[in-house]
């Protein structure tokens, strides 16, 4: 399996502190010796801050700017982040859903390539980490946020490229490939059951280990996100309970944002609210494969200029003008009310329902801090599996101590069954806007995709408007070079 396992292990300093400046010095930190690495705790946290350093890479092209690049095809091939042209091509074949759907095509290669990686360096660190020198304290930290990489690379990657899980089935479609270890192979793909019983069994080692690591900053992996992923994996295998438990856990010591920061630009990862994110420093910046560089709405860079993204008309009506993200978006597209300090250059195009909820450092200036998970997720997913479990009114309880933190005039609703879960789903699209999240929550829910009746264009689409659940273009195909690469590999069904 050569395409997902060719890689040096990464490591870097920057912001993340804590590791000995005399051995950074001696070591390039871009390629460091694997077997001097994993002889002490001191130098296998250089290789953990390769980890956090990886999300936020180039890799092969300015489309592949890491975990915040795959969140933006996510969301490209959903129905609530809009295209307003197609400006100058970088990922309308996501849109268009032409990219998942050719094993040929980079677009299907880059997730595939990139979580394989990411997960072969943690696996250097989950088995050399007992053996290695240093304070058990610090062996638990490590393994604990490895163990957290390892459980998110597989989850993300089931989800894309295996079918969806069925809740109550016995789960025997064909899933992924389950990476344990370093050491090159040729594994089968393992079921969609296999993967998840390990991506839990990764995440259950983790919540224990880090019980008591207070880490530096939010770009480290600490317990509340491993609790975190824990209720996101659990709400996609519908164990209700466990998604309730985890996100309420998850979320302790997390003050929802007021309205004022809500509006202030989506770029810091200092925000209370946020939960875990990439800190993106100057001297790391990856100009225009920079999430900015694609989901601001005031970075001068072409494809922005052309084609600033924007909401679903028909979800941007479903929030009131009293609810302050409505003041993310402007139906207008001249967003004459943007926060403080920055401002929309004559030069950008104006285009009706347009985004402002993220803001790059500078029109010149494309960085922004990348948000991976926040408390008002774990409010949503505690109130979705309440709402599946018959628990409308605690569920009811949840939804309105989030709104009303966005909407002063919320009342609590009164639905009940169904209809609440339709109206938590709502406000879940609303919530989490432009953050990664539609195409995995259309397939987890088994639902169409539907971009009729709303401001998509079926041309720049290119006539991609509706497409049924259970359709197997839900299925991302394996890369072909992997097909290539891997006798044991197959394909999914075209």
């Amino acid at each position: 399996m050569k395409v997902i396992y060719f890689i040096a292990i990464m490591a870097t300093v920057g912001i993340l502190g804590g590791c000995s400046s005399d051995f950074l010095d001696q070591i390039p930190t871009e390629s460091i010796d694997e077997n001097e690495v994993v002889t002490t705790t001191e130098n296998l946290y250089v290789a953990l801050n390769g980890l956090h350093r990886s999300l936020y890479l180039r890799y092969e092209s300015q489309s592949e700017g890491g975990i915040g690049a795959m969140m933006i095809q996510a969301d490209a091939l959903g129905e609530d982040v809009v295209m307003t042209s197609s400006g100058n091509g970088w990922y309308n074949r996501d849109y268009q859903w032409l990219n998942h759907t050719d094993a040929n095509s980079s677009g299907t290669l880059f997730p595939y390539r990139v979580l394989y990686r990411i997960n072969r360096n943690a696996n250097v660190i989950i088995n050399n980490v007992d053996q290695a020198v240093g304070p058990a304290e610090d062996k638990a930290m490590l393994k604990g946020q490895a163990l957290t990489y390892r459980a998110y690379c597989h989850f993300e990657l089931v989800q894309r490229y295996g079918k969806r899980y069925e809740a109550g089935q016995v789960n025997n479609q064909l899933g992924v490939p389950l990476v344990l270890t370093k050491v090159i192979g040729l594994p089968s793909r393992a079921t969609v059951e296999e993967v998840y019983a390990q991506i839990n069994e990764d995440l259950d080692q983790a919540i224990d280990l880090l019980k008591d690591y207070q880490r530096f900053n939010k770009s480290h992996l600490d317990r509340g996100v491993a609790l975190g992923l824990k209720a996101r994996v659990a709400l996609v295998q519908g164990q209700w309970n466990t998604a309730a438990q985890y996100a309420n856990e998850a979320r302790e010591g997390y003050a929802l944002m007021s309205p004022s920061l809500y509006r202030s630009g989506f770029n810091n990862f200092e925000n209370p609210e946020w939960m875990w994110g990439s800190h993106i420093i100057i001297d790391q910046t990856l100009y225009f494969a920079n999430f900015g560089a694609y989901m601001s709405r005031n970075y001068s860079s072409s494809n922005i200029r052309s084609n600033p993204k924007a909401i679903n008309s028909w979800l941007y009506k479903q929030i009131p003008e009293s609810d302050v993200r409505s003041t993310l978006f402007d139906p207008t597209g001249q967003h004459k009310n943007m926060p403080s300090g920055y401002y929309l250059p004559a030069s950008f195009s104006k285009k009706p329902y347009t985004s402002q909820k993220f803001l790059a450092a500078s029109d010149a200036d494309s960085r922004m801090d990348i948000p991976y998970m926040r408390a008002a997720e774990m409010y949503l997913i505690e109130a979705e599996a309440k709402a599946q479990l018959g628990a409308d009114a605690a569920a009811s309880q949840l939804l309105y101590e989030l709104v009303k933190t966005r909407d002063p005039n919320y009342v609590a609703t009164d639905k009940t069954g169904a209809e609440l879960l339709r109206e938590i789903q709502l406000q879940r699209r609303i919530e989490l806007w432009g953050e990664g999240f539609r195409f995995f929550d259309l397939k987890r829910t088994n639902a169409p995709l539907d971009r009729t009746q709303t401001n998509h264009s079926a041309t720049l689409t290119g006539g991609l408007l509706e497409v049924n659940s259970g359709d197997n273009r839900w299925q991302w195909l394996i890369p072909q070079k992997e097909i290539n690469a891997n006798i044991n590999i197959k394909q999914n069904p075209l």
